[in-house]
């Protein structure tokens, strides 16, 4: 086990209160992008996350924590040895006391829950951001059956959408109204459609004068890279300046690179790996697609749609995560050559005009200042029901 650890004096007077966030790699994913938002702008003063990140590697989120006032523990990866992360786990909860642990590892919460159960931790939160589908073999099995134990050992349970919440505690437990939703708010001023930075976007990249079709996701069966090659091959077919954007790694990067130019678009088809400007390369695309094979949420759709972006998305992608009339659903069952006339016939349809979205986002509860205060709320609550 290894931990980096902000060295400070903590006074026992006025202290905030602590919580344990068990993470995965924390390699801006999904989940971890939405857990350092909420870090990012919750009173720090009165509530502190400190993370619990699975692997060793250094990640691009270590030294702001640090700088946040959070501690950072890394332990073994979950993946290759469950039972030596539990007795880790385990271990970090019990010597520091932890009197609230947050799971975020979906349904592998069971794991971390458990481990803080045998610690004597008194709250234990898991919570929910994704589903599953057919596909991925022993994975999709292991989900199933790891299902089963969803709501063993937590005392309280969370979820991104009312669609993810029912599909991993089960329709009648989220209806009896046991299950908090906890957005994936976003900074909404962030994201909001700049032309400037557009502009400045687009000659870094030299994507002036480009149909610029745009993705952000891991490379994983999850995301569907293989048939956003399909589709975006389609597309090019049409219109030889098309270029696609993807932003993300993970392990079939370099399968979707090979798909790509064996397709003969190697100069078409732009890997930009992790960024942590993911705002502004959305604003030097013109669409956004989303094909996942399942999502519990979709955290880029949300802010594709707050970057002014038409979305294409799978009908996998919940209809909360539609916000504006800017996102437009496609089945998977449609070949590419459908998807592809769909994003053209939109690009040529002409009445599309960019702009800012921030009501919309605003009104659905997808701004991270109001969802942070309400999350420091729920958390204070909780404290003090448990007399932390």
């Amino acid at each position: 086990m290894r931990m980096r650890i902000k060295e400070s004096e903590r006074s026992m007077v006025n202290e905030p209160i602590r919580i344990a966030q068990v993470i995965g790699k924390a390699n801006l994913s999904g989940v971890d992008t939405v857990v350092m938002e909420y870090y990012r702008h919750i009173n720090r003063e009165r509530i502190q996350f400190d993370f619990i990140i699975d692997g060793y590697d250094e990640t691009p989120v270590d030294e702001e924590i640090l700088q946040l006032g959070g501690c950072i523990y890394k332990v073994a990866p979950y993946e290759q040895n469950v039972f030596e992360s539990v007795n880790q786990w385990s271990k970090i909860f019990k010597e520091n006391r932890y009197q609230m642990v947050h799971a975020h590892l979906n349904t592998l919460n069971v794991f971390p829950l458990y481990a803080a159960w045998r610690a004597g931790v008194p709250v234990r939160i898991t919570h929910n951001h994704s589903t599953a589908a057919s596909g991925e073999g022993k994975k999709t099995k292991m989900k199933y059956v790891l299902r089963l134990l969803a709501r063993l050992f937590a005392t309280h349970y969370c979820a991104c959408s009312a669609f993810a919440g029912k599909w991993l505690f089960g329709e009648s437990f989220y209806d009896s109204g046991k299950v908090r939703l906890i957005k994936n708010a976003i900074d909404i001023e962030k994201f909001s459609y700049n032309e400037q930075v557009r502009n400045r976007i687009r000659r870094e990249f030299h994507l002036d004068g480009k149909l610029v079709v745009g993705h952000v996701g891991r490379f994983v069966y999850q995301k569907n890279h293989d048939f956003l090659i399909d589709i975006f091959s389609e597309i090019h077919k049409e219109n030889a300046d098309a270029v696609l954007v993807m932003v993300g790694s993970g392990e079939l990067e370099q399968e979707i690179r090979q798909k790509a130019e064996s397709f003969g678009l190697t100069g078409s088809a732009l890997f930009l790996g992790i960024r942590n400007n993911v705002n502004d390369i959305l604003q030097a695309m013109d669409v956004f697609l989303f094909p996942s094979h399942y999502e519990g949420l979709g955290m880029a759709v949300i802010e594709a749609q707050a970057a002014g972006l038409l979305t294409i998305v799978s009908e996998a992608v919940p209809r909360e995560a539609k916000i504006t009339d800017l996102m437009e659903y496609c089945n998977l069952s449609q070949p590419a050559s459908v998807w592809a006339e769909k994003v053209l016939a939109l690009i040529k349809a002409g009445s599309y005009e960019r702009q800012t979205q921030n009501e919309e986002l605003e009104q659905a509860g997808y701004d991270i200042i109001e969802e942070a205060n309400r999350l420091q709320g729920w958390y204070e609550a909780v404290s003090i029901k448990q007399n932390i």
